[in-house]
């Protein structure tokens, strides 16, 4: 293990890189062909069951607990009905296959084959040696899963297990912050690196209304100003809810060390950009409106 001290925010750029790659199943038509093929075919069913797999058949709480900002009576439409359709080994396997046919689809087969990619799986999983599993109920789920064989499948395996180390601390600097999921949905977007608010009530459950009477709510704690905007006491918690996101995700990347996550960051920042160069999200899907 190396201590060496690590840049402020290295671990958050490097995360980000990582995640990009991570994130893309989400929206990828090939997650929904494979969960089609196993009967689940509603995209907000497929999103709770390819995420909530790892935890085993478990119901709406645990999982509305661990994903933070959804609506629970959308979990509930969802959840554990999914489970009697296909069960959590059928949707993790499907998972993967989508993964592997996402990534080869996304970056091609020469960057799939690559020394790089084995290079940054390589540094990917050293990193994720150095997670906890203390009260991060979506990374010790993933923690439990096997490590797939091959490079690209490995990196993103491990890409997962460092997002979710990092959402799982992230929920614990939100709670602590005063910001409920949906109160931290509107201050993200307010950001303008979050989702629209179109999607995000979409896809976690809430409605326009409830949207805005949340705007008014953190309009009232002087954190939006009537224009929806952060203020400036708005703008510094999301800085300190984000400082201290970074301060419970230190391990994997004191870990690994300064200069083995900026060669991951560099090797995921070169994949995150001919994914996203590929389309691998919606072009409306990050903003304020």
């Amino acid at each position: 293990m190396t201590t060496a001290a690590l840049e402020p925010r290295a671990g958050r750029r490097c995360h980000n890189a990582l995640n990009t790659l991570h994130s893309a199943h989400y929206f990828a038509p090939d997650t929904g062909r494979e969960l089609g093929a196993l009967g689940v075919t509603d995209p907000r069913a497929v999103n709770f069951a390819v995420r909530a797999a790892a935890m085993g058949p478990v119901g709406p709480g645990p999982v509305t607990a661990a994903f933070y900002n959804y609506r629970y009576d959308l979990v509930a439409r969802h959840v554990p009905a999914v489970w009697a359709v296909a069960a959590p080994d059928q949707v993790l396997a499907a998972r993967l296959r989508a993964v592997d046919s996402m990534l080869r689809r996304l970056l091609g087969e020469d960057a799939v084959r690559s020394p790089e990619m084995a290079e940054a799986a390589e540094l990917a999983l050293r990193a994720a040696e150095g997670c906890s599993r203390g009260a991060r109920p979506l990374y010790a789920a993933h923690a439990d899963l096997p490590v797939p064989e091959e490079p690209h499948l490995a990196y993103w395996h491990a890409a997962t297990l460092l997002r979710e180390h990092r959402g799982d601390g992230h929920v614990t600097a939100l709670l602590a912050a005063g910001l409920d999921g949906l109160d931290a949905l509107v201050t993200h977007t307010a950001t303008g690196k979050g989702m629209t608010p179109r999607w995000n009530c979409a896809t976690r459950g809430w409605s326009r209304e409830e949207w805005q009477a949340a705007r008014e709510r953190l309009t009232g704690r002087g954190l939006l100003d009537a224009a929806g905007e952060l203020t400036e006491r708005g703008a510094a918690q999301r800085a300190e809810v984000e400082h201290e996101t970074d301060r419970l995700d230190a391990a994997p990347y004191a870990h690994l060390g300064a200069e083995g996550v900026a060669r991951l960051t560099e090797l995921g920042a070169v994949f995150a950009r001919r994914a996203l160069a590929a389309g691998a999200f919606p072009a409306d899907l990050l903003g304020k409106d």
